[in-house]
């Protein structure tokens, strides 16, 4: 019987400080703004999007990977049919595995082609948008990557991967140099891009972690639409974005 209460006694305190932390956890308008990233806003209180992950985060081994859209919202549709949301779950799946291959955890906000919604909420967009934003935060990782597709309707002829930080933050600027530098080389890009900082977009101003959007490239270029859907250029991409994350963690930047 004592050897009973003493183990309770132990037992206890530890089960409770659990069950405290569980309660307090919680396309593109045009050839630069990914317009998914300014919706969502509902008054709840905000991260300042700094970046508190860096290489020295506890939690050092884990890595969200947050492939956009899903559900109802498609995201960008090309002239062939390409859907975003289907895109940016097979690129978030080959780069999980890539990362997993160098030991570390990666963290899938969406794993079908389901968006992160109720069916009966009244903003979907919202929910989803927020439901992303928890993931991260209860996930603490050393950073987050967003996998997107990019669209320029108004010409056509634009194409190429583009890397989106949070303004405020050095070390978002850090890490999207990385993955846009890898991106340039590797894919041998004809006309180079640099990274873009923005203090508007959702999932950059809301996240606690150091966080950064990827657009693989523009679904309204033909020729780099059909790019896309090929699985040896997937894997390239995919190869390319692990290598500039790798780079940042290694301090290469």
């Amino acid at each position: 019987m004592l050897l009973i209460l003493f183990a309770a006694a132990l037992f206890l305190p530890a089960y409770g400080a659990k069950r405290e932390a569980e309660k307090t956890a919680g396309g593109e308008a045009s050839e630069s703004e990914p317009a998914e990233y300014e919706t969502a806003e509902n008054g709840t209180e905000e991260a300042d999007g700094s970046g508190s992950g860096t290489a020295e985060n506890e939690t050092a081994g884990k890595i969200v990977i947050d492939p956009g859209h899903g559900g109802m919202d498609s995201g960008m549709v090309g002239e062939s049919g390409a859907s975003e949301k289907v895109l940016n779950l097979i690129y978030a799946k080959k780069l999980a595995a890539l990362l997993e291959a160098e030991g570390y955890e990666a963290v899938l906000t969406r794993e079908t082609e389901d968006g992160l919604y109720d069916t009966d909420a009244s903003n979907k967009k919202a929910q989803d948008m927020e439901r992303r934003v928890a993931i991260i935060a209860e996930e603490d990782p050393l950073l987050t990557v967003s996998i997107h597709q990019n669209s320029y309707p108004e010409d056509p002829s634009v194409k190429g991967p583009q890397v989106f930080y949070f303004g405020q933050s050095a070390e978002g600027e850090k890490l999207a140099a990385a993955i846009q530098d890898s991106l340039n080389e590797e894919l041998a890009i004809e006309r180079p891009r640099t990274q873009k900082g923005n203090t508007t977009y959702y999932i950059l101003k809301r996240s606690v972690s150091t966080t950064v959007i990827v657009e693989c490239g523009f679904l309204t270029n033909p020729e780099e639409e059909a790019l896309l859907q090929e699985e040896a250029y997937q894997d390239q991409v995919a190869q390319a974005i692990c290598d500039g994350i790798l780079d940042y963690i290694q301090g290469g930047v």
